[in-house]
């Protein structure tokens, strides 16, 4: 049997984001990840520390944000890799009273790092924008699905990665170990995203789960180098290449694409851009988000071997690093976790 400290289950934003801690700490790893879609690998990919529908701040955000750019600033570096793509974020204004509540924010403490003072005006022929715009500062995007593909070559160089599906009932309990498959370790954290449903350990969890689909199109005339915000985004990929979207679905629990998400996206879309565009793809993913949207952290009340990393939702790229952390030091230095995120608030699911 090989010895291991640690299994990780899922390589998304927040398998990786806890590979980092062990990695600085010198923790010996194993990655357990089926490659199928999961909501990272069809993200955006848009780091942007405030919430455009509300002009508000996140929990955490500035914790969070100072953490994420220098994280990812370090896999660049380790990975040989350029995946930050800095790029503004604008906001289209819908009304007056949206400019006067985008001022309003400006003025606010910790919103003001972000939010631009002064309206931006649209130059750009092809977009519609009857009241301009405000830009969000210090914002961008993250290659996710390269991060991916390098990090699981990282990880299998090192011959610490396994493409395969996690069966959990194979885990077998010692006083203070695990084992599965050929390894024993100490402790398995689960970064599954929505499939922590088919958890046995977690998945009484309210982990709610949010169908999002996008579109690709091609519009070569369409020149954004900003990533526009409405009801929606259109985030520009290079190559006259965009991901417009993404849609919210409450109900379905699968990654299958629908031609009604595909309508509501192109109806959205026509009220933006005046110019041609060609669809090139369209993508889904389940969204690991919660009815608190609060992420969902820590360790098995009884299966103490075992710990969760999960809901996220559409903040994985902020959050990540600063809830793997967290994780991390609740495990390894029993340090309590923020209430907020802790598993423990929902004593009755276990």
């Amino acid at each position: 049997m090989r010895q291991v400290e640690y299994i990780i289950v899922g390589l998304g934003l927040a398998g990786i984001a806890f590979c980092e801690q062990l990695e600085k700490a010198g923790k010996s790893y194993m990655v357990y990840d089926h490659q199928r879609s999961g909501a990272s690998r069809i993200a955006a990919g848009l780091y942007n520390p405030v919430i455009l529908k509300r002009y508000t701040l996140p929990w955490k955000s500035i914790e969070q944000f100072d953490l994420a750019l220098p994280f990812f600033k370090s896999l660049e570096a380790k990975l040989r890799l350029n995946i930050i793509k800095p790029m503004p974020v604008r906001k289209l204004f819908s009304s007056i009273e949206d400019q006067n509540n985008w001022f309003t924010a400006s003025d606010k403490p910790g919103l003001d790092r972000f939010v631009k003072a002064s309206i931006t005006y649209n130059e750009n022929t092809a977009i519609n924008a009857p009241y301009q715009c405000g830009e969000v500062l210090e914002t961008g995007r993250i290659a996710i699905k390269e991060l991916q593909q390098a990090y699981q070559i990282y990880l299998e160089g090192k011959n610490a990665f396994a493409k395969a599906d996690f069966t959990h009932l194979n885990i077998k309990f010692q006083k203070e170990t695990v084992t599965y498959d050929d390894l024993v370790a100490k402790h398995i954290v689960f970064a599954e995203g929505y499939g922590m449903k088919n958890n046995p350990y977690f998945g009484a969890l309210p982990l709610v789960g949010n169908k999002g689909e996008y579109i690709i199109i091609k519009a070569p005339k369409l020149k954004l180098t900003a990533a526009l915000k409405t009801s929606f985004f259109i985030v520009p990929l290079g190559n006259d290449l965009y991901k417009v979207g993404a849609t919210f679905n409450w109900t379905d629990k699968d990654t299958i694409t629908t031609q009604e998400a595909k309508e509501e996206l192109i109806d959205k879309l026509s009220g933006v851009i005046q110019c041609d565009y060609e669809i090139i793809a369209q993508e889904a993913g389940i969204r690991p988000t919660t009815g608190d949207r609060r992420a969902l952290v820590g360790i098995h009340p009884k299966f103490t071997q075992l710990a969760l990393l999960n809901g996220l939702g559409t903040r994985g790229i902020m959050a990540s690093p600063l809830l793997a952390k967290y994780l991390y030091n609740h495990i390894e230095n029993g340090v309590d976790l923020p209430p907020e995120i802790d598993i423990k608030r929902f004593p009755k699911k276990f």
